[in-house]
């Protein structure tokens, strides 16, 4: 059966769910605020501890990282996201999320071809690039003069 441009985009309406695209933004507006709204106690937490500034930023990082990498494994964020959509993303939290999810699908293959292979599927593009560019731009910068190491 062949169709045509127009009955195919007829049957994909009638087969297609609406999407409610003002609950799915505000819904992703109010988690990812919250999220990020906890990840600014921790900071006041760290900073009433007594650490300085750039520590209480690098304590924070971590402190959410942790948080959502334990979300994951408890396989709680994952039904946080079934709702709060790209609300999950943003946060650092997601970060965590996009390193532990594959390594937890694939864990029943062992801790080197399973958890550990799987583990920077995801993030380890993002990790090469990030370093990569960094790098380049720190020799292009160096070779130019444009910066003191």
């Amino acid at each position: 059966m062949k169709l045509d441009k127009q009955t195919y985009q007829q049957l994909l309406e009638r087969k297609s769910p609406n999407s409610p695209l003002w609950r799915d933004c505000l819904l992703a507006f109010l988690i990812g605020g919250a999220i990020c709204t906890v990840g600014e106690g921790v900071r006041q937490l760290w900073l009433s501890r007594g650490l300085d500034t750039e520590d209480t930023a690098a304590a924070t990082a971590i402190t959410m990282v942790f948080l959502g990498a334990l979300l994951t494994c408890l396989h709680l964020y994952e039904k946080l996201a079934k709702y709060a959509g790209a609300g999950t993303i943003v946060p650092i939290t997601g970060f965590a999320n996009a390193i532990v999810s594959p390594a937890m699908e694939f864990k029943s293959e062992g801790l080197i071809l399973g958890l550990g292979a799987k583990l920077f599927v995801i993030a380890g593009p993002v990790l090469v690039y990030g370093i990569s560019a960094s790098v380049i731009y720190g020799l292009i910068l160096f070779l130019t003069g444009g910066g003191s190491v």
